[in-house]
């Protein structure tokens, strides 16, 4: 197969693919308060998901419940329980094959991200997540990747403004994703690989969109060319 990115007939691809509940198989932050139950975890994540308080804010706070102390015990959970999406290794050996720029846009945070994908020799640079800092009493998330001018959701990790540094006139823009972190994003990109509350809000909004179950159904599309139409 000839270099998809070199490809003159069209513009190059270029993938940003959701971590948690996408690439694994569970979304790691509620599996982990759903685990551990940090007194109060729970009105926060209701008041994240009636909008009430924004992603950043939200999950900012449900960690600091935690001690600095767990950071081992919550990245060794999560490296245990959370489950890798069947044909990930075989989504980035196209994407390699292809010359295709794979981008890991992630609402989650670095000190279980970075270990969970440390297998598959994602260079860092081309993982975008939060991060955090276990110098304190309590765990401390930090926001490296704001929103830009553009957005006023306060995302935390604004997975919009990576999108938008990749200019639509140049590029193809992919989506891959299952949540609520994604929303803004789809909006963005020209074709959406969409799971769960991802598929719904697609279809609400008219958004181009493909319900997929695992990366195979992906890498399928992307053989037959379907993000060119």
């Amino acid at each position: 197969m000839s270099d998809i990115a070199t490809d003159s007939k069209s513009k190059p691809p270029v993938l940003f693919c959701d971590f948690d509940g996408t690439i694994t198989l569970s979304d790691n932050i509620v599996a982990v308060m759903k685990h551990f139950k940090p007194e109060g975890y729970e009105a926060i994540m209701s008041d994240i998901v009636s909008f009430k308080k924004s992603l950043r804010q939200g999950v900012g706070e449900m960690f600091a419940l935690f001690p600095s102390s767990m950071r081992q015990e919550i990245t060794d959970y999560i490296l245990n329980t959370a489950g890798i999406r069947e044909g990930f290794p075989q989504l980035l050996e196209w994407c390699k094959k292809n010359g295709v720029e794979f981008y890991v846009t992630s609402g989650g945070i670095d000190f279980f991200v970075y270990p969970l994908l440390e297998p598959f020799g994602i260079p860092r640079d081309h993982i975008f997540c939060n991060g955090s800092d276990f110098s304190g009493e309590r765990i401390d998330i930090l926001w490296p990747h704001p929103c830009d001018e553009h957005c006023k959701n306060d995302c935390g990790m604004c997975k919009a403004a990576v999108i938008r540094r990749y200019p639509k006139e140049e590029y193809t823009r992919i989506l891959i994703g299952d949540s609520i972190t994604d929303f803004e994003g789809a909006k963005l990109v020209d074709l959406v690989f969409s799971r769960s509350h991802l598929t719904e809000r697609c279809r609400e909004l008219g958004l181009p969109h493909i319900p997929f179950e695992n990366f195979h159904d992906i890498v399928h599309h992307l053989e037959q060319g379907d993000w060119r139409k």
